[in-house]
């Protein structure tokens, strides 16, 4: 019976440790999806804007 609480004991930890876990991961998804979304929207006004050209090959930066 003692084997067998200890094992229960250990397996709720587990599963608090996990949620801790999960609950860490989910703040971080959070907030990497709105930075990403952020940065969909900034480009997508960049190519509104018609900036962001393309150097294509060996041409020469327009500083030149």
């Amino acid at each position: 019976m003692n084997k067998l609480e200890e094992q229960i004991a250990h397996l709720e930890r587990t599963v608090d440790d996990l949620s801790d876990v999960v609950a860490r991961q989910e703040t971080e998804i959070a907030l990497l999806t709105r930075r990403v979304q952020m940065l969909m929207e900034r480009e997508a006004q960049r190519d509104a804007d018609g900036g962001g050209g393309v150097v294509i090959g060996d041409e020469r930066p327009p500083h030149y």
